[in-house]
């Protein structure tokens, strides 16, 4: 089994029941054909770059899975019957091929986005206290500023200051 990521831009004036219908005739080709979904994200509704289909905006959602060719032949061939999909990109990964492999990707992943959730709390609270300590210690006391701005010499004025 090899890993893929399929990316893809449905209309963006779909019902949520039609966007659903899609994803999950997407997932059962994999599943029916023995692949391994690891990831399905909805990225949602997006600005297009350029005009699709006389469309501006698209929804876009990604799939990513293991399975082998065939599996990427069928999904393929069902968004290019499908006029409510824009466009669509397989793209062949690189990582983990087996449900195990890909478990541990993911549990990886989620703990680093944990991690990177608590650390940006983290420095959002103490960013709070700076300025709190801040304000306590500006009602004290006055500290002096450094100038905004520095002044430029010319050649003539540095050698006047012997620079």
């Amino acid at each position: 089994m090899k890993r893929y990521e399929v990316v893809a831009i449905v209309k963006s004036d779909l019902a949520e029941e039609d966007l659903t219908a899609i994803i999950e005739k997407s997932q059962t080709i994999i599943t029916d054909r023995k692949g391994v979904i690891a990831k399905l994200d909805k990225w949602g509704k997006r600005r297009l770059a350029y005009e699709i289909k006389k469309q501006k905006d698209g929804f876009y959602f990604l799939i990513d899975f293991a399975g082998n060719g065939p599996i990427v032949a069928e999904i393929e061939r069902n968004f290019k019957i499908d006029d409510r999909i824009l466009k669509f990109m397989t793209v062949k990964k690189e990582g983990a091929a087996t449900r195990e492999g890909m478990d541990q990707e993911i549990a990886a992943a989620e703990t680093k986005r944990t991690q990177i959730r608590i650390e940006s709390e983290g420095s959002a609270s103490s960013a709070n206290d700076k300025t709190a300590h801040q304000d306590d210690s500006a009602a004290g006391e006055v500290k002096p500023r450094r100038p905004a701005t520095r002044k430029i010499y010319n050649k003539e004025e540095q050698t006047q200051r012997g620079e």
